[in-house]
């Protein structure tokens, strides 16, 4: 038996219909069956994220502590292990991938120390540096070939930004997208080759364990990869512990940290203020998020 988080069932329930009610349904037996195929045994209570369900487990073999990641395929989460093994080629800072399966997505991963995410750091400006370093060291690896890529994103966020615009109640949030989309368009015909995170929060970066050999290193997991510019990974670390007015010395910390020029990192990140309005409107929004709006005002000296 496990123990499925009520609010994983009503992530799944809201969000993704007869689907997601068809994962719920599915996780135990599906639980079950990599437990025993990959000799494993559970260590802890289950723990979830948006999407997924992660079980601590040890190897029955080697008593090596892990994980058991289990989640819906889907164009965000397919591209999960490619990138998990590029960037473990390279050694870049990511969770280790030891296991997948790729017909039901499910994934064997490193343990890392779930009781000490980067968002504890009482020092947040030390939390940015920290969090800077892991996005320059995934950043350096090339995408492999087949993930999702930043162009097609744009093309799609690009071809429905009028229609959002005439969505928005206000006059000034309309304006301000336009200035967004008009900052992306200036950037699209270049959109990069780089294997991005795409989500690298705070709570998407772990201490390593030492038993791992990983002690005092911070390690990036969930990712939810594309091939494309680093300056699209930036918005995360300005959305998430916000700080209106931290939010120009973060940008400027992590376009330093990665070497990006900063008028494209610019672009890229009001980029993403345009993706998340898309989508917020797509749900039945009719406004720029207030966070989201801030930082766009700030990265265009409003």
């Amino acid at each position: 038996m496990i123990d499925i988080p009520d609010e994983l069932i009503a992530t799944q329930y809201a969000y993704n219909g007869a689907t997601g009610r068809a994962f719920i349904a599915a996780l135990p037996e599906l639980a079950g069956r990599f437990l025993e195929e990959w000799g494993l045994r559970p260590d802890g209570p289950s723990m979830y994220g948006m999407c997924a369900l992660v079980l601590p487990v040890v190897r029955e073999a080697d008593g090596v502590p892990a994980a058991l990641k289990l989640q819906p395929v889907d164009e965000e989460t397919a591209g999960e292990p490619v990138a998990l093994r590029a960037w473990g080629a390279a050694g870049a800072g990511a969770v280790e991938l030891l296991g997948h399966d790729p017909e039901t997505g499910a994934l064997l991963l490193e343990r890392l120390d779930e009781g000490r995410p980067l968002s504890g750091v009482a020092d947040v400006r030390g939390a940015v540096g920290a969090l800077g370093g892991v996005l320059a060291r995934l950043a350096a690896v090339p995408a492999p070939e087949g993930l999702r890529t930043l162009s097609g994103a744009v093309e799609r966020m690009l071809a429905v930004a009028p229609g959002t615009l005439g969505r928005l109640a206000d006059a000034a949030d309309r304006r301000l997208l336009a200035d967004c989309a008009a900052a992306v368009r200036e950037v699209a015909g270049e959109p990069g080759n780089r294997l991005l995170h795409w989500d690298l929060h705070y709570d998407n970066v772990l201490a390593g364990r030492a038993d791992a050999g990983r002690a005092g290193e911070w390690v990036a997991l969930d990712p939810k990869p594309l091939a494309g510019d680093p300056g699209f990974e930036l918005f995360p670390a300005l959305v998430n512990l916000f700080d209106a007015d931290e939010v120009v010395w973060r940008f400027d910390a992590l376009t330093e940290a990665l070497g990006l020029d900063r008028g494209r990192a610019r672009a890229w990140t009001l980029g993403r203020v345009l993706q998340n309005t898309v989508w917020a409107v797509q749900e039945g929004e009719g406004r720029i998020a207030p966070g989201h709006a801030e930082i766009a005002r700030r990265l265009l000296g409003r």
